[in-house]
């Protein structure tokens, strides 16, 4: 693996392990970084393939062929993840248990069809619903 993709799949990857919160300025970099590897990557692929476009896997469905949207208070826990926020953390922050967070976590790994709680950050900020 290049030594780009690593740091970036560090970076991209907040779990709950990640108790220090992630300020707007590190996101910022975070996503800039994955758009250039992306950008990158499609470049190679487009000389490899002689000039055509690779054909990738959709990392994401576009949020109108979900089955439900997400609700506001959902994105406002997406928020919250993004920003490195524990379940407890952002329960306290929302004035929620720590059970109803969890299950607002797993309805938004659901609806978004999200494999963890990083990949929905990513999905978040693909498809606009957190900043």
């Amino acid at each position: 693996m290049h030594d780009d993709s690593l740091e970036l799949g560090r970076a991209a990857c907040l779990t709950v392990a990640d108790a220090l919160a992630v300020d707007a300025a590190e996101r910022k970099d975070i996503l800039t970084r994955y758009l250039d590897h992306s950008r990158r990557f499609d470049e190679a692929a487009a000389r490899r393939n002689g000039g055509r476009t690779a054909d990738v896997i959709p990392i994401a469905t576009p949020l109108r062929e979900l089955e439900q949207e997400p609700t506001n208070r959902e994105i406002e826990v997406l928020q919250l993840i993004s920003d490195g926020l524990v379940n407890r953390e952002i329960g306290h922050r929302l004035y929620l248990s720590e059970e109803t967070v969890k299950s607002h976590v797993r309805h938004l790994l659901a609806k978004l069809q999200a494999r963890s709680r990083a990949h929905a950050v990513a999905i978040g900020f693909r498809r606009g619903l957190i900043a």
